[in-house]
C-alpha cells in the first residue's frame, strides 16, 4: 500500500484559519503568562521505542536487498566504489544502509514542512505571522527578525515570537536537556550573523535541494551563505541540520 500524506477532508475558509489563529495566539498567551514550558512540550523518543525498532528493522532488510538486486541502487553502488583501502571496511549492505537513511531524513523533512500546512495550507507560516503583533513572552512588537517556533509537534501551527523571546525560550530548554552541542556552534553564529532560524532553513532547503519558498534573490543568497556556514561549523549535512532543527521546533 503507498504512503498518502494526511490531508483535511475539507479546506478551511481563510476567514475561519484567521479566527483560529487569533485564538491560538490567546491560548498560549494565556498559558505562557503562568508556565512557560507549554512551549516546549515534547514526547520522549523513548516512547516511540517499539515503533523506531521497527523502522529500523525494515531499514536493514531493504538495505540488504537493495544492495544485492539489480536496480538503481546496486548500480549506483558499482559505479561509485569505495577507495581500495576503505572498501574492506564498507560493505555494500552498510552503504545502501546509509543511502537509504539519507533518504529517509529528506523524506521526513519534506513531511514535516507539509504537515505544517495541515490546517492552514502553504501559507501557513505567513498567516501565522500576520495575526500577531507582539512576542507572547516578552511583550515585544515583532520585526522582521521574529522567529517561528512549534510548542508542541503534533499538527498544531507555529507561534511568532521576538528574537529575544526566543533566546529566552531556548535558554530554558538547554538548562532543562542539558548541553547540545550543535546549539553551542549554531546560536552563536545565528546572533553574529544577525539572521533568524528560518534564514537557516531556507539556506539549507535550496542546498538540500529542496523547495523553500518564493523569497528574493539577495535573500535566498544570503540564507544560502549562512547554511554554507552552519554546515561547515558543525560538520552537518544540510538535511541534518534541517533534522537538527525540526527535533528542537525551530
Amino acid at each position: 500500500m503507498s504512503y498518502v500524506r494526511p490531508e483535511l477532508d475539507v479546506p478551511i475558509p481563510k476567514a475561519q484559519k484567521t479566527a483560529l489563529l487569533s485564538e491560538y495566539v490567546r491560548y498560549y498567551t494565556a498559558l505562557a503568562s503562568s508556565d512557560q514550558s507549554t512551549l516546549c512540550r515534547k514526547v520522549p523518543n523513548v516512547e516511540f521505542a517499539d515503533l523506531l525498532d521497527k523502522v529500523g528493522d525494515l531499514i536493514i532488510a531493504e538495505s540488504a536487498r537493495l544492495a544485492n538486486e539489480p536496480g538503481p541502487v546496486r548500480t549506483f553502488l558499482g559505479e561509485n566504489p569505495a577507495p581500495a583501502g576503505m572498501a574492506p571496511l564498507l560493505p555494500d549492505s552498510v552503504r545502501a544502509f546509509c543511502l537509504v537513511l539519507n533518504a529517509l531524513k529528506q523524506w521526513v523533512n519534506k513531511e514535516q514542512i507539509a504537515m505544517d500546512g495541515y490546517l492552514f495550507g502553504r501559507n501557513a507560516r505567513q498567516l501565522c505571522r500576520s495575526v500577531v503583533s507582539q512576542c507572547i513572552l516578552t511583550g515585544d512588537f515583532l520585526d522582521s527578525a521574529a522567529e517561528l517556533h512549534h510548542p508542541v509537534r503534533d499538527g498544531r501551527p507555529p507561534l511568532l515570537l521576538s528574537k529575544k523571546g526566543h533566546a529566552q525560550l531556548e535558554g530554558q530548554a538547554s538548562s532543562k536537556d542539558g548541553a547540545d552541542p550543535i546549539a553551542v556552534i549554531l546560536i552563536p553564529l545565528k546572533r553574529k550573523k544577525n539572521l533568524s532560524w528560518a534564514h537557516l532553513r531556507r539556506g539549507c532547503l535550496d542546498l538540500a535541494g529542496q523547495e523553500s519558498d518564493s523569497s528574493s534573490a539577495a535573500m535566498k543568497s544570503s540564507a544560502r551563505s549562512y547554511a554554507r556556514k552552519g554546515s561547515e561549523a558543525t560538520g552537518l549535512s544540510y538535511t541534518e541540520i534541517l533534522a537538527w532543527m525540526d527535533k528542537r521546533g525551530v
